[in-house]
């Protein structure tokens, strides 16, 4: 696990749905103001590393059809990295704008990623750039946005600390992971299910050094192909320590050993021709030893849900009856039952709504509420 330090955020902290509703209402909000003839104002956002503050930019980018720019500016060993190089034109020295740059007009994204890794020379040369949206010798299109993504300041990274100058020209957001909307993501990504289980069981884990969302990605998508990892525990155990910390690999080798990677699917479930046999039994088996395994209970219900919200289809007979079982099941803890249900519910999934068509569910919702 990663050791304890001060570590110095900015905005609100909070998980990644909630970022990306901040920022798509700060580009829509940029938008007004620049038809208004108002200045526009970056974002920034923080978080620790490998938490997938990149990919939010490039989906939002995506999801809402803006154009792409990015630049590191750690790689930036000059201003003229920033600000492009000398030419003589008719006799005056004049400069040429990286290729980097945008030229055509927006609506566009410039991603200035891990800002404060940058030098402190290249970081003073950018704040022109937030005020403006230019530099002495460019100035982004009409139409383009400016978002930057930074690692916190106080703790063990090599960043370079930025001053109030700085830090008054944008507005800012702390991203932080959570299990599960990591989880939805992951399935949607087609990351190994044996995966999503170990991090949705073992949370914790993903507070390290070495130990983030990207490199846990990174070793599940070594594993994928190894139908049986039981078998191949030295080469599983080989690739964890490649790439994560020593006690995350401790877990998951136990997570293996206890064949909790064998656990059933969401499709399993659903399916079932014989709920009782197939997934009652089997469940109970697996979670009812001296103290309940709430985690395995908790991680299946997370998974179900993200399976329906992720596939949208409207619910068979069977399917539709077998959610239903899954959510009586006596052993569940009624906290996560009830957690289930309301996701359920809030799906937009209309199929989905039919499950309270149970009046023994109904009345369990409503007991809760």
């Amino acid at each position: 696990m990663s050791e304890q330090h001060q570590y110095v955020y900015y905005g609100t902290n909070t998980r990644a749905k909630e970022v990306v509703e901040f920022v798509e209402h700060i580009l829509e909000s940029n938008i007004r103001s620049e038809m208004a003839g108002k200045k526009k104002t970056p974002v920034c956002i923080w978080g620790r590393h490998g938490i997938g503050k990149t990919e939010i930019v490039e989906q939002v980018a995506r999801k809402n059809g803006y154009k792409w720019a990015y630049i590191a500016p750690a790689q930036f060993e000059e201003m003229g990295d920033l600000i492009g190089m000398p030419v003589i034109e008719n006799g005056k020295t004049i400069f040429r704008a990286p290729e980097w740059v945008p030229t055509e007009p927006g609506p566009g994204v410039l991603l200035i990623d891990d800002v404060n890794r940058a030098d402190d020379r290249i970081l003073r040369g950018i704040m022109q750039l937030l005020q403006n949206f230019e530099l002495v010798s460019w100035t982004l299109p009409e139409g383009w946005q400016i978002i930057l993504t930074a690692n916190p300041d106080g703790g063990d990274y090599s960043v370079t600390p930025m001053d109030d100058a700085m830090l008054t020209r944008m507005m800012h957001i702390t991203m932080r992971f959570e299990p599960k909307d990591w989880a939805l993501w992951a399935e949607a990504a087609g990351v190994d299910e044996r995966g999503i289980n170990f991090v949705l069981t073992y949370p914790e884990i993903v507070e390290g050094n070495r130990t983030t969302p990207r490199t846990l990605v990174q070793f599940f998508d070594s594993i994928s192909n190894i139908d049986k990892l039981e078998d191949h525990l030295g080469l599983v155990q080989t690739l964890a320590d490649s790439c994560l910390d020593e006690t995350t690999v401790a877990s998951f080798m136990t997570f293996v050993s206890q064949n909790l990677s064998k656990l059933i699917s969401p499709e399993e479930i659903l399916n079932a021709k014989n709920f009782k046999q197939k997934v009652y039994t089997g469940l109970s088996e697996m979670v009812k030893k001296e103290t309940l395994r709430v985690d395995i209970i908790a991680t299946l219900c997370t998974r179900v849900v993200n399976y329906l919200t992720l596939n949208n289809t409207k619910l068979n007979a069977t399917q539709l009856k077998n959610l239903q079982d899954f959510i009586k099941i006596d052993y569940l803890p009624n906290d996560i039952r009830l957690t289930m249900l309301q996701d359920l519910t809030n799906s937009k999934n209309a199929s989905l709504k039919m499950v309270m068509a149970d009046p023994e569910i109904s009345m369990m919702l409503l007991q809760k509420m």
